[in-house]
């Protein structure tokens, strides 16, 4: 699948790894100039930017578990390419926490940085970002959230949590910003082969993980990424509200 996004402006939160980086890399062979959002890592971040084709990409810190910072972040990427075409708000946590294994305390603390960092701080660049795409004319947001707020995740509620609270908010932004010619998608993965995932997969659990899918594996950040350009690309607005599932058939929902 080739996409043009020739000359686009697009902030990528999380890239320094990962799907982030997939996407980064996936728009930036495609045309577009790149912010790279990074939270801690500036070397991975860096090395991002260097894999990528073109000029005018740039890197931002910003810690996303302070979700007071995350307008920042659409502010600098903004001023610095001249617009702003696409968000994508990849940047998540998952953090185990049992609700029978765990206090009171570590329960509220796991639910409380989950959230901040995987729907409250996308909620602000969400909105940071519309301001700026509707003075310009348009947009694009792309919101990553997963198959877990369908079937529910046991072991980190908060983070299905989140994820559903992801998808419901794009649908809801789709609606509201539609007459400004912004449109808001959800992308929902499953397992992806990334370096978060990388212990479980390699684990005894990994087997029955990739069986879950009939292809017997798991997604490759770049398909992941290929989802989110075309949804960049011109040819897919009205599809604006729509959460595309990318599973392998390892979750079905109606």
């Amino acid at each position: 699948m080739s996409m043009d996004l020739q000359g686009k402006a697009c902030l990528v939160t999380g890239a320094s790894r990962g799907i982030g980086a997939a996407i980064a890399r996936m728009l930036a062979d495609s045309g577009a100039i790149v912010a790279v959002h990074y939270g801690s890592n500036k070397a991975a971040a860096d090395s991002v930017i260097e894999s990528l084709p073109g000029t005018g990409h740039m890197t931002i810190r910003a810690d996303l578990s302070h979700p007071e910072d995350a307008g920042r972040v659409v502010d600098e990427a903004s001023s610095e390419m001249g617009r702003l075409d696409v968000l994508v708000n990849n940047a998540g946590i998952f953090s185990p926490h049992p609700p029978l294994d765990v206090s009171t305390e570590a329960w509220l603390e796991s639910w409380g940085g989950i959230l901040a960092v995987n729907l409250i701080s996308p909620a602000v660049l969400c909105q940071a970002a519309a301001k700026v795409m509707a003075e310009q004319g348009g947009g694009r947001i792309i919101n990553i959230g997963s198959r877990g707020a369908f079937r529910g995740e046991p072991e980190c509620s908060a983070y299905g949590a989140s994820k559903a609270g992801l998808h419901s908010m794009s649908q809801s932004l789709a609606v509201a910003l539609g007459s400004k010619n912004i449109q808001v998608f959800a992308v929902a993965p499953g397992f992806v082969e990334t370096d978060m995932a990388k212990s479980l997969l390699d684990s005894d659990a990994g087997d029955a993980i990739r069986a879950q899918s009939s292809a017997n594996r798991v997604a490759r950040p770049e398909e992941v990424a290929e989802v989110v350009c075309f949804l960049a690309s011109t040819g897919a607005e009205f599809m604006t509200g729509g959460i595309i599932d990318v599973n392998g058939a390892s979750y079905l929902r109606t």
